[in-house]
């Protein structure tokens, strides 16, 4: 009877441990660690299984397993039975599905997530989430490029979810997103404590081009190059270095954007308060050239102050030359201060206004009529151009190159690199202009030969050419021209064969005309001029007397002297 109840109990037993429901495969389940031995945790799941788990798969990323005998732990059950009769079971699985669970709700809720950076891969970094691989790209790592992020391998730290897909597996963090809100936070906090004019003690961060940015403890702050002294600074790295600590203005914070511009000057004194006072007009003072334009160079008088000498004001002589080729720069140079804007914070200076005008000087060592020597530097359509001592031109007109020849004709005779010698004819200072003359090197002749000579004077001429127009005469040296008509008063003797080369004529000068160097002669009005004189003295035609009688007399009175 005993034997029989054992039976049935035994079968009811059996009847239930088939009846009693075993866990699906592909689930999570809970077990209990019975044994360590061989790298492996052996887990007991129930239900009379038992698998083996690798010591790895409870270690986070860089750490060392944390895994005892008597444990309870969630492994994943991938199959009820292997080949040897155990589970197949896997640690690292079953944290991946909790972990999805935990980051899908997280990443529903906005919220962050703790991980730790594991891994480099292409394009970024690989992060455990808690058993979930996420990939970190090399974009949102930091707010700036990181160079280098040992420093943040295995460093357990908080990551924003951008996007996740259980499907495939993916997700995707970033670590920058979380700086940025801090940051702004921390930003917020830090322009809050600060005003317009503060002075405050910040750390170079970054330099650029056209500035600095200062770390002001959480928040960064501009400072123009232009903002860094008074004087002017090329490029920043010249008055700072990165990490270096400066004492700064805050010029201006925009509420707004969270810009703040900030100022190193404005903490010293400003020198163009001084400068009306230290640089008066027309004072000589020594600078250094900081920098040359087209249009001039900019001279540092002390630091802070500087002024430009446009290009018309370089040289005296050198015109249309680029600055660079009259100063260069850091060359210590002498100016003149030649006006001042203090409301623009301009100082017009001049180099030219500390030498001498080298036209006065050349006015003063060589008046009119001396004698000078030069190399024809130009020759123009109108005359040569002459180079003079003190690196000045004067000209030679046509005009002024020969008594006898054409202007047209005489150039001809010239070259560049002549040396040629002239008289100064005229310096005009204000309009930097000398006039020479070639001509007039061997004196006027045509004024020699004239001197006393006047309209009205009588003078004897020499006859030198017959021509059907008139006969060509000498006077002096000086040629002149008796037209036919003037040859008699008698038009019957206006004829020039009656007189021959060599004749001596005396005539009436009718003119004298300095530009073309030429007497006006005439036969003509000597003849009428004596016969006005005749019956002046000795009667007139209405007394009854003939003109044959008065020049008759005349002649006769002439004789009995």
């Amino acid at each position: 009877m005993a034997q029989n109840v054992s039976m049935e109990d035994f079968e009811a037993l059996l009847e239930e441990s088939f009846e009693m429901d075993t866990p699906d495969e592909g689930t999570v389940v809970k077990g209990k660690v019975i044994a360590i031995e061989a790298g492996q945790a052996i887990i007991d799941v129930g239900y009379k299984m038992e698998g083996r788990v690798d010591l790895k798969e409870f270690a986070n990323p860089g750490e060392q397993p944390d895994i005892s005998v008597g444990d309870e732990v969630e492994v994943f059950l991938r199959s009820a039975e292997n080949s040897r009769g155990e589970a197949v079971v896997s640690r690292e699985m079953a944290r991946r599905e909790e972990a999805w669970d935990r980051l899908e709700k997280a990443y529903a809720d906005e919220e962050r997530v703790e991980g730790a950076i594991f891994g480099r891969v292409k394009g970024g970094f690989t992060v455990d989430l808690g058993g979930a691989v996420a990939f970190l790209p090399g974009s949102q790592v930091d707010v700036r490029p990181v160079r280098d992020a040992g420093p943040l391998m295995g460093l357990k730290q908080p990551f924003q979810i951008l996007k996740m897909d259980r499907r495939r597996g993916n997700i995707v963090v970033s670590r920058r997103a979380i700086l940025e809100e801090s940051r702004a936070e921390q930003r917020a906090e830090v322009i809050a404590n600060l005003t317009e004019g503060q002075t405050v003690d910040g750390v170079v961060k970054n330099i650029t081009e056209y500035g600095a940015f200062v770390d002001l403890g959480g928040v960064d702050g501009l400072l123009h190059v232009t903002d860094m002294a008074w004087r002017r600074v090329n490029h920043p790295s010249e008055i700072l270095t990165i990490g270096e600590t400066v004492k700064v203005q805050v010029i201006k914070i925009n509420k707004d954007t969270h810009r703040i511009s900030l100022g190193m000057k404005q903490l010293q004194e400003d020198p163009w308060d001084l400068v009306a006072a230290k640089y008066p007009l027309e004072s000589v003072h020594t600078g250094r050239v900081t920098n040359i334009t087209d249009y001039g160079a900019f001279v540092e008088l002390e630091p802070g102050v500087e002024g430009l000498v446009h290009v018309s004001e370089m040289s005296w002589t050198k015109k249309n030359v680029h600055p660079g080729k009259i100063v260069s720069t850091s060359q210590e140079v002498e100016v003149m201060v030649l006006e001042i804007d203090s409301a623009k914070r301009r100082v017009s200076l001049g180099l030219k206004q500390t030498m001498r005008n080298p036209w006065e000087v050349f006015a003063e060592t060589h008046p009119a009529g001396t004698e000078v020597e030069g190399e024809v530097k130009n020759i123009t359509e109108f005359g040569l151009f002459i180079g003079l001592e003190g690196e000045i031109d004067g000209m030679v007109h046509l005009s002024d190159l020969s008594w006898d020849e054409r202007g047209e004709e005489a150039i001809q005779s010239y070259k560049k690199g002549d040396i040629v010698q002239a008289v100064v004819s005229e310096v005009d200072i204000e309009k930097e202009r000398i006039s020479l003359s070639i001509k007039a090197l061997g004196g006027d002749k045509f004024a020699d030969a004239v001197g006393g000579v006047k309209r009205g004077s009588i003078i004897t001429v020499e006859v030198t050419a017959i021509e059907d127009g008139g006969v060509e005469v000498e006077y002096e040296g000086m040629k002149s021209f008796i037209r036919r008509s003037d040859l008699s008063r008698d038009r019957a003797e206006q004829r020039p064969e009656r007189f021959s080369v060599g004749d001596k004529v005396d005539v009436r000068v009718t003119n004298v005309d300095s530009k073309t160097r030429r007497l006006g002669l005439s036969i003509k009005a000597r003849e009428i001029a004596e016969e006005k004189e005749a019956v002046q003295q000795y009667g007139s035609s209405d007394s009854g007397a003939s003109l044959g009688d008065i020049l008759g007399a005349a002649l006769k009175g002439d004789n009995d002297k």
